[in-house]
């Protein structure tokens, strides 16, 4: 009897062990579930962060301004998320971070982080865009920015691949000497349009100077003119000068002795008359 007593006090309390070691399990169950779940809960993102290079960042002056901004280019006409502009930026990489209101965030709109660098008419941007937050996009991001041709450069290159084609132009020629100063040019011609005028004028012991005209509707476009000690002398100095379009001058610049300055304004004006003056000339006033 004594036995048996023994037995089924044993089977009990080796019942009441297991349901208290399940009770424990599952409330460590419950436990470990919710704190897996928060762990893996992502973190709100309220800011983007990232770095900024500039290739050739060494012919920065002490002006130059980097200017970065986080904006939906899905809503062009949104105003930007978060704007950052820092000063004198010649030291590289930036690091930056933009800061903003994570309930101005769409999941379905397209973000991106855009930064242009500008010193003086030169600007280095983006090469590539640089999207952010949604559609699996980073919150961090690494820009790398590439100068691009200045208004000025942008109209050299065009005057360039004018020049190239002056061999297929309707060409005439003319002359006219005056006192010691002997003139002679040849005027390039496209429908009925003068494009292109070069000139020769020898001054004697004055010097002698070699120059290129462009033209855009009967207006000077770009002047490049040699200075020399004589026809057959190396250039002395090169001076270069350019109008955009509504007549602004994007260009004014003066290379000798292997270094490169800026011309005044009143040396550009100077240009732009002689360009009218020849134009007036080799076309009898006509301008055409």
């Amino acid at each position: 009897m004594r036995r048996l007593v023994w037995s089924l006090m044993s089977v009990a309390a080796l019942a009441l062990a297991g349901c208290g070691n399940s009770s424990d399990s599952s409330q460590n169950a419950s436990q470990g579930g919710e704190s897996s779940a928060s762990a893996g809960a992502p973190a709100k993102a309220n800011a983007v962060t990232g770095s900024v290079t500039v290739r050739d960042a060494n012919q920065l002056s002490g002006d130059a301004k980097l200017d970065i901004t986080l904006v939906d280019v899905s809503a062009p006409d949104a105003p930007a998320l978060a704007t950052k502009s820092i000063s004198s930026a010649t030291t590289f990489p930036q690091s930056f971070e933009l800061d903003f209101n994570p309930t101005d965030i769409d999941p379905a709109a397209i973000y991106v982080v855009k930064a242009v660098e500008t010193d003086g008419d030169r600007k280095y941007t983006m090469p590539i865009q640089a999207p952010v937050l949604t559609k699996g996009a980073p919150s961090q991001v690494s820009i790398q920015l590439v100068a691009e041709q200045t208004p000025g450069e942008k109209e050299l290159a065009a005057f360039t691949a004018v020049q190239k084609q002056i061999g297929g132009m309707k060409i005439s020629n003319g002359t006219k000497l005056e006192d010691k100063v002997s003139r002679g040019w040849q005027v390039f011609r496209e429908a009925g349009e003068v494009k292109f005028i070069r000139e020769e004028v020898d001054y004697g012991d004055k010097g002698f100077t070699s120059t290129d005209y462009a033209y855009k509707d009967g207006k000077p476009w770009v002047v490049v003119q040699q200075k020399k000690s004589s026809k057959d002398a190396k250039p002395t100095s090169t001076e270069r000068v350019a109008w955009a379009q509504d007549g602004t001058l994007v260009l004014k610049k003066n290379e000798a002795g292997g270094k490169t300055s800026t011309l005044s304004d009143d040396d550009a004006a100077s240009l732009q008359k002689q360009a009218q003056s020849i134009l007036s000339l080799a076309t009898g006033g006509k301008g055409k």
